[in-house]
C-alpha cells in the first residue's frame, strides 16, 4: 500500500474516483438485491410461501440476470461504460421499487426478473471500468475495492431492511432502498468519462494507466467482437466454467444464510443483523486483501498469470473448512458463523482475481463480452443451486432434519472453488493473451 501511495503522489488519483464510483454502484447493487431474502419470514406468511416458491422466485431473479449479463455485456462494448452503466442502474432501480407493488407470488417473480435483468448491467460495466482506467498490477486491487461493495450492501441491508420494515412496512423497505440508485446517477454523469476524454486527469496519470506494454489502447475505439468468435478460445471457457462453478456459492450464501440462522439458531428479524454483518464484514476484507495480493506479487516481479493462480488456488483452499460450520456450530453458533464467513471472504477475494483474469486475457473492448458471458454462466450455475438447495431443504424439512439439506450444501459449497481452480489451469495454464 506504501508503494500504491507514492505512485498516487506522484501521477495523480484521479483513477481512484472512477472506482469509488463503481465502489458505490455496486453497494447499491446489493443492497437492492438482497432485501427480499431479509424479508422473506413476513413475505413467507403473508404469501404462504413454501422454500420451493421462494427457489422460484430467486430462480426468476437469477435467470433474468444471466440472459441480462449476456445482453448487457453486449451493449456495454457497444454503446460505451458511461450509459451503459446508467442504462443498468436507471432501470434495476424502478425495477426494485416495483417489488412493493407486488400482490401475489408470481407478482413478486416479475419484479425479481425485472431487477434480475438489469442489474446484470453492474459488473460487465464495471470490470470495463477498471479495464479503461487501471495498468494491470493495480486492477485486481481496484476491482477488489468496488466489489467490496457487494460485502457493504449486505451489510448495510441486515441493518437497516428490518428496521424501515418494522417502522414503515415491507413495502417501503422496498422503495426506500429502490430510490437511492437514482441519486448515485448524478455523480455517475458528473465525474465519469473514458480516460481519453477525461479532462480532469493529468498527463502522467494517462501515461500510467496505459502503461501495460502488451494492450493495444485504441481499442475503445473499435468495433466490438462476436460472441461466436470468442467463443472459439481455451481462454473464454476458462473465464465461463471458473464463474460457472464458483459464482453459486456466493448465491446461496447471500439467499439462503439468513433462513440458515433461523432454522440451526432460531434467530430471525433483527436478530441475524449482527451476524449477517459480521460475516460480510470479512468478506469486505476478503475482496479488498485478495486483490492486493496478486498486485502485491506482480510488482515484486511475479508473471501476471502466476501471481492470479497462486492467490486464487490459496483462496480456493481457505473455502474448504466451510464443510465443517454446522459440526462446530454444535460448540457455538458464532464459530460457525465466522466459519462461513472464511469461505464467504474467500470468495470475494477470488472474486476480486477471477474478474481480473478476464482483462488479462482479452483486449478492452472485449471485456465487457467476457464478463457477461461468464456472468451468464454463473448466473446459470446460480439457478442449479437454487433449485437443488430448495428441493433439498424442502425434502429434510418434511423428514424433521432440515440440517442434512444445509449440510450437503456446504460440501458442495467446500470444493466447488478447488475443482474450478484445476479446470481453468487446464484450460489456461498461463492465461496467454488473446490477439483478436
Amino acid at each position: 500500500m506504501e508503494h500504491l501511495n507514492q505512485v498516487n503522489e506522484k501521477i495523480g488519483k484521479y483513477r481512484w474516483t472512477i472506482c469509488t464510483l463503481v465502489f458505490f454502484a455496486t453497494t447499491i447493487n446489493y443492497l437492492d438485491r438482497q432485501v427480499i431474502s431479509l424479508l422473506k419470514p413476513i413475505l413467507e406468511k403473508e404469501f404462504s410461501w413454501t422454500e420451493t416458491d421462494y427457489s422460484s422466485i430467486v430462480i426468476a431473479f437469477q435467470l433474468a440476470y444471466a440472459i441480462g449479463l449476456l445482453g448487457f455485456g453486449r451493449i456495454i462494448d457497444k454503446i460505451g461504460t458511461k450509459m451503459g452503466y446508467a442504462l443498468s442502474l436507471t432501470v434495476w432501480s424502478f425495477a426494485a421499487v416495483a417489488h412493493a407493488f407486488a400482490k401475489t407470488t408470481f407478482g413478486f417473480g416479475v419484479a425479481r426478473a425485472a431487477l434480475g435483468l438489469s442489474e446484470a448491467g453492474n459488473f460487465p460495466a464495471a470490470i470495463k471500468a477498471v479495464a479503461e482506467w487501471f495498468p494491470k498490477k493495480e486492477r485486481a486491487l481496484a476491482t477488489g475495492i468496488f466489489n467490496s461493495g457487494t460485502n457493504v450492501g449486505a451489510i448495510l441491508a441486515p441493518i437497516a431492511v428490518p428496521w424501515i420494515a418494522v417502522k414503515w412496512g415491507w413495502q417501503e423497505a422496498f422503495i426506500i432502498t429502490g430510490a437511492i440508485g437514482l441519486i448515485w446517477l448524478v455523480f455517475w454523469f458528473i465525474f465519469y468519462e473514458i480516460p481519453a476524454k477525461q479532462k480532469r486527469l493529468s498527463k502522467a496519470e494517462f501515461d500510467y494507466i496505459h502503461s501495460d506494454a502488451d494492450e493495444n489502447h485504441t481499442d475503445e475505439k473499435q468495433e466490438s467482437v462476436s460472441w461466436a468468435k470468442l467463443l472459439g478460445f481455451r481462454q473464454t471457457w476458462a473465464f465461463i466454467l471458473g464463474k460457472f462453478m464458483t459464482d453459486p456459492i456466493w448465491w446461496f450464501l447471500l439467499f439462503w444464510l439468513p433462513s440458515f440462522l433461523k432454522s440451526e439458531y432460531q434467530m430471525e428479524g433483527m436478530q441475524v443483523s449482527l451476524p449477517l454483518a459480521l460475516v460480510y464484514t470479512m468478506t469486505t476484507f476478503g475482496s479488498i486483501g485478495g486483490g492486493w495480493l496478486s498486485g502485491h506479487l506482480i510488482r515484486k516481479g511475479w508473471p501476471v498469470f502466476r501471481a492470479r493462480k497462486v492467490s486464487m488456488l490459496a483462496f480456493a483452499l481457505a473455502v474448504i473448512p466451510v464443510i465443517s460450520a454446522q459440526a462446530l456450530g454444535k460448540v457455538n453458533p458464532w464459530i460457525a458463523v465466522v466459519v462461513i464467513g472464511i469461505a464467504a471472504s474467500a470468495h470475494q477475494a477470488w472474486s476480486a482475481n477471477i474478474f481480473t483474469t478476464a482483462s488479462d486475457m482479452f483486449p478492452k473492448k472485449a471485456v465487457g463480452s467476457i464478463v457477461g458471458l461468464g456472468g451468464m454462466a454463473g448466473a446459470i450455475g446460480g439457478i442449479l443451486i437454487a433449485r437443488i438447495a430448495g428441493v433439498l431443504l424442502d425434502h429434510y424439512k418434511e423428514l424433521g432434519h432440515i440440517e442434512i439439506g444445509y449440510y450437503i450444501m456446504f460440501f458442495i459449497s467446500g470444493f466447488a472453488y478447488l475443482f474450478a481452480w484445476f479446470i481453468m489451469h487446464v484450460l489456461a495454464p498461463k492465461m496467454k493473451k488473446v490477439d483478436l
